[in-house]
């Protein structure tokens, strides 16, 4: 069976993935690139940053390291409403990647809440 911290890292890393195919969309205005690189920087950042927490030192750093997947998480649905609000990506695309960036938010705040309760 497959453990926690693997199913995590590879939904994690498919969202990231997922948010990359979405921006390969043609469009050149400013707000677009602006808007596409946070989304970018955020979404990797919870797939690097939860990678990254599998391999605590102390219970202190994953607190800390799932503390950062947590904001990022929900940088990046910001970002996805963002970008769908403007008009600049349809909701039919975005709609799926925000409901995987709101779960995951739910996953990694009942994580973390236990843990801080050890």
């Amino acid at each position: 069976m497959e453990s926690f911290n693997e199913k995590y890292r590879t939904r994690t890393k498919l969202f990231a993935l997922s948010v990359l195919k979405i921006l390969k969309v043609k469009n050149n205005s400013d707000a677009f690139r602006i808007m596409s690189k946070q989304l970018i920087r955020c979404s990797t950042s919870v797939a690097a940053n939860f990678r990254a927490a599998c391999r605590y030192k102390s219970q202190k750093d994953y607190h800390y390291k799932l503390s950062i997947v947590i904001e990022e998480c929900d940088e990046a649905y910001f970002w996805l409403e963002l970008l769908t609000d403007s008009d600049e990506i349809p909701e039919e695309i975005t709609s799926p990647l925000m409901k995987e960036a709101d779960e995951l938010l739910a996953v990694f705040s009942k994580v973390k809440s236990n843990v801080s309760r050890k």
